[in-house]
């Protein structure tokens, strides 16, 4: 009997702008290669999940709503280090690992949240045969000596400092830098610096393997109780941070010609190392864990199609989790490529490309999002009323925009308006307008933003914040809306079966001048039934 395997999805959370979630990028392209290896179809984003796929997701300690799971089966891939000496990390997170399923780097971080650790598969982060290059510089006409990359603080920074005073010039960025890029500098050094940043100094594997199957040695410090999977062992330059090891290391052997003899040796006892065990345990792992996923969403009733009550207006980098996410722009990768600013027909039905239906309603909506959306916009007007269409009452639609004097108004060529503070009347107070009757907006909030997107004067304004709320319109306004309108909005007064009176001919009144009815002709009750023919027959 075989297996079916389910469809890989790999989700990296990156909140808004924040550069360093690029740092899961070599774990997260790790594992896609190793399950991928192993038969296993596998696809890769940014703050998106798959319904039709099993996810595992990097960097939920970033955030990553619970609720979520319900449509979405997730293994969270802890790379954090935790318990006593550990990271910081937020209770939200710690609540989501011992509620999930849940794979690791490190043992030793297990017991912070499983009460049994034979439930968490643990993974190591061995020698990666795609970063091998032919052309990879001897170490000995490498230009940098020493390279050190990673978030800085007060212990790392007296460890640097004893080194550089053996003579010895570390090489560091002076801002983040990751993926390719940072790759470029690893492989032009002679050797990586690692160095523990928290208390419990556990062994960061999951920096040190990408240096080492490029072909960089990685020099490591060893602290009492730190653990390091066996691959390592022989292939790390270790030193002991307690006494002068570390400075007889940089003063005596470090860039010696029996420093560049041993280094490949070490490089080459790394490429023996295969983990592919450990990742076909995690295979079997998620499915399991997929096909008790779709039992219980069957039964929690959440196994149908999806609506939503949230809608962001935008993709790319505004992508927010948890959300319908619209845009016009199929690169954008958004769940929907849709265009409200086009007629809507509701309810309308739409094929997610992340697997899955959604489905739309008119007065199903609690906030609607468009950040920087409404000046691209080519008809706002349709725009606002599906907005207006699709918002339950009472609900927000939330906008920034640029401010008509700010130099944001006009920097992008695609704008095709400035808007400012008289850019919602018509939405509000002169709703009749744009024919709307029953409901309209009222503002409930706005606010000046400068460039750094802070609370400003309107003088210093470079965007501006508005909320906008679905109210129904009061009896006086809807009586405003039918005096200015040019529909009259009457009903069309249906008249029963029984009350239908119909003619038999009325030919006659071609071509005689009209006669008094005589008396003696039948009432209109007695006219029913009978056939009625047109004045023009």
């Amino acid at each position: 009997m075989t297996t079916q395997l389910p469809p890989i999805h790999i989700a990296l959370m990156q909140p808004a702008g924040y550069v360093h979630s690029l740092g899961l990028l070599d774990q997260a392209r790790y594992v896609r290669y190793q399950l991928r290896r192993l038969g296993a179809t596998v696809t890769l984003a940014k703050n998106r999940l798959r319904e039709d796929s099993l996810n595992i997701v990097f960097g939920a300690h970033l955030g990553f709503a619970e609720d979520w799971r319900r449509r979405h089966a997730c293994i969270f891939f802890n790379l954090e280090q935790l318990g006593a000496g550990g990271a910081a990390v937020s209770e939200a997170y710690m609540k989501l690992l011992r509620t999930s399923a849940v794979a690791d780097y490190d043992a030793s971080n297990v017991a912070a949240y499983a009460s049994d650790p034979a439930d968490v598969p643990v993974l190591p982060f061995l020698h990666a045969p795609y970063l091998e290059s032919a052309d990879t510089l001897p170490l000995a006409d490498r230009p940098i000596d020493l390279l050190f990359f990673g978030s800085m603080n007060a212990r790392r920074r007296a460890f640097i400092d004893r080194i550089e005073a053996t003579g010895v010039s570390v090489a560091m960025f002076d801002h983040p830098i990751y993926g390719a890029e940072r790759d470029a500098y690893i492989r032009q050094s002679k050797a990586v610096l690692n160095c523990s940043f928290y208390d419990s100094a556990r062994f960061e594997q999951a920096r040190v393997f990408q240096c080492l199957s490029m072909g960089t040695p990685v020099i490591s410090e060893r602290r009492p109780g730190a653990r390091a999977p066996a691959a390592f062992d022989d292939a790390v330059f270790w030193i002991d941070p307690e006494g002068d090891a570390l400075e007889s290391f940089f003063s005596q052997h470090f860039a010696t010609p029996a420093y560049l003899d041993e280094a490949p040796q070490r490089l080459a006892a790394f490429r023996l190392h295969d983990p592919v065990d450990h990742y076909a345990d995690l295979l079997l792992f998620g499915v399991g864990f997929m096909q008790g996923h779709g039992i219980n969403r069957l039964g929690s009733g959440d196994a149908g199609v999806w609506r939503p009550n949230l809608i962001n207006l935008g993709s790319g980098k505004d992508y927010r989790p948890g959300w319908l996410n619209l845009d016009v722009q199929d690169s954008a990768e958004p769940d929907v490529v849709l265009d409200l600013s086009a007629p809507l027909s509701l309810p309308l039905t739409m094929d997610s490309r992340y697997g899955g239906q959604i489905e739309l309603n008119a007065a199903s909506i609690d906030v609607l999002y468009a950040n920087n959306v409404l000046e691209h916009v080519p008809n706002l007007t349709q725009l606002m009323t599906n907005a207006l269409t699709l918002l339950k009452e009472g609900g927000r639609f939330e906008i920034e925009v640029p401010h008509e004097r700010a130099l944001t108004a006009w920097q992008d060529p695609t704008h095709v308006r400035a808007l400012n503070e008289n850019s919602w009347i018509y939405y509000s107070e002169w709703f009749w307008y744009l024919g709307w009757f029953e409901h309209r907006f009222e503002m409930s909030g706005s606010s000046y933003l400068d460039m750094k997107l802070q609370p400003c004067s309107k003088e210093n304004a470079a965007f501006m914040r508005v909320a906008l709320r679905k109210i129904e319109t009061t009896a006086r306004e809807r009586t405003l809306a039918r005096t200015m309108q040019a529909d009259l909005r009457l009903p069309e007064d249906a008249i029963p079966h029984d009350e239908a009176i119909l003619i038999d001919t009325l030919a006659e009144c071609t071509t005689q001048p009209a006669q008094p009815v005589p008396s003696s002709q039948p009432s209109a009750r007695a006219l029913q039934g009978k056939t009625l023919v047109s004045l023009a027959d």
